[in-house]
């Protein structure tokens, strides 16, 4: 039997995309289609390196051309991808998505979190920046070892100087903590502290990115207002814990986001210390801040529930000794890490269909 391109692509027109509910050959997926022969060679391009379906679609695309096209078909699947943007993102070209990651309340991990993210992506094969937009309690230097380093700068054709991320286990971060004393505090009011921060947006050598996660201040202030309102953002990540007090303030930080006037999406919650797991003891679960507040709060407003975080002992030390838990080649709270970052990419890659036209709604 001759095989032909027009019944391999037939056939893949059977393979959905369930995120996107379009199947592979209308949202141009399937690329390098070569047939020689019963070998049938193709790259499926996803939205995003995070996919978390990528074998199952893998699968789905196998199974389609065997039943429909030939059981004796041989077939090469490459897998790769290329990261969509909002359609609005005109300003800051060369970084695809920025993706704020936000808490009503402090303490509740959201630097641990954004740390954590950043670093997963990466690990997944996206290119990641980070900035610590947490002008008055600047978490990353720490958490990346790096708290005496000092980016380098750079001058371009036009004379204007940039500042040059430090890249660290694959990721270019910048943090006011690189600038600042750590010992001295930093008395700015608010347009010196948002001035600030918009330079390490618009003053910094970035690259291209795929995603540029922005750990935010607690709360709902100056800097929030400049970030979402100055730069075009692909959505925001909620960090609480399931305590009731942490609550009450995460649910304004993200009811902020769905204002009129801001009007991010919501890529969804992620419950922090949900539960102590004694390292002893790695089946046991304490529910020492209450339970499930992070997933009724993402039910309450309708956004993803995207994963929990247990509360155990190697999450403080890996951000105290400089290496994130996502660095982890195996292990739970990596997998766990890896499983979040693939739902938030997930989400953006839904919302950059919906802005764009190529997806109506989400079931």
């Amino acid at each position: 039997m001759i095989i032909t391109q027009e019944q391999v692509l037939a056939a893949l027109r059977n393979v959905e995309d369930p995120d996107l509910k379009k199947d592979l050959v209308t949202l141009n997926m399937i690329k390098d289609l070569k047939i020689e022969e019963n070998q049938v060679n193709f790259t499926l391009e996803l939205t995003t390196p995070a996919c978390p379906m990528k074998d199952m679609l893998k699968n789905a695309c196998v199974n389609a051309i065997k039943h429909f096209v030939s059981q004796e078909a041989e077939i090469g699947i490459d897998i790769s991808s290329r990261v969509t943007k909002p359609m609005d993102s005109s300003q800051l070209n060369a970084i695809r998505n920025i993706i704020l990651v936000s808490s009503g309340k402090g303490g509740v991990g959201k630097s641990t979190v954004a740390s954590n993210l950043a670093v997963a992506l990466g690990a997944g094969g996206a290119k990641v920046g980070l900035i610590d937009a947490d002008i008055y309690g600047p978490s990353v230097p720490t958490m990346f070892g790096l708290v005496d380093a000092k980016p380098g700068a750079k001058e371009t054709e036009g004379g204007k100087t940039l500042i040059l991320p430090i890249e660290k286990y694959g990721i270019k971060l910048l943090s006011l903590g690189f600038f600042a004393d750590p010992d001295q505090p930093v008395p700015w009011r608010g347009p010196m502290a948002s001035n600030a921060v918009k330079q390490l947006f618009n003053d910094a050598d970035w690259g291209e990115l795929d995603y540029l996660i922005v750990d935010l201040p607690p709360g709902t202030g100056d800097i929030h207002i400049t970030i979402t309102q100055g730069f075009p953002i692909a959505g925001a990540v909620i960090v609480t814990t399931p305590q009731q007090v942490a609550l009450a303030d995460t649910r304004k930080g993200l009811a902020m986001f769905k204002m009129p006037a801001i009007n991010i999406p919501v890529l969804g919650v992620i419950e922090n210390m949900a539960y102590f797991t004694p390292e002893e003891l790695p089946d046991n679960k304490y529910y020492i801040f209450g339970r499930d507040g992070g997933k009724e709060l993402a039910k309450s407003f309708d956004v993803p529930f995207l994963g929990e975080i247990p509360l155990v002992q190697s999450i403080t030390e890996g951000g105290d000794s400089g290496v994130p838990v996502a660095m982890e080649s195996a292990g739970t709270l990596a997998a766990s890490f890896a499983a979040i970052a693939g739902k938030v990419a997930q989400q953006v890659a839904i919302n950059n269909a919906q802005r764009a036209g190529n997806l109506s709604s989400v079931d």
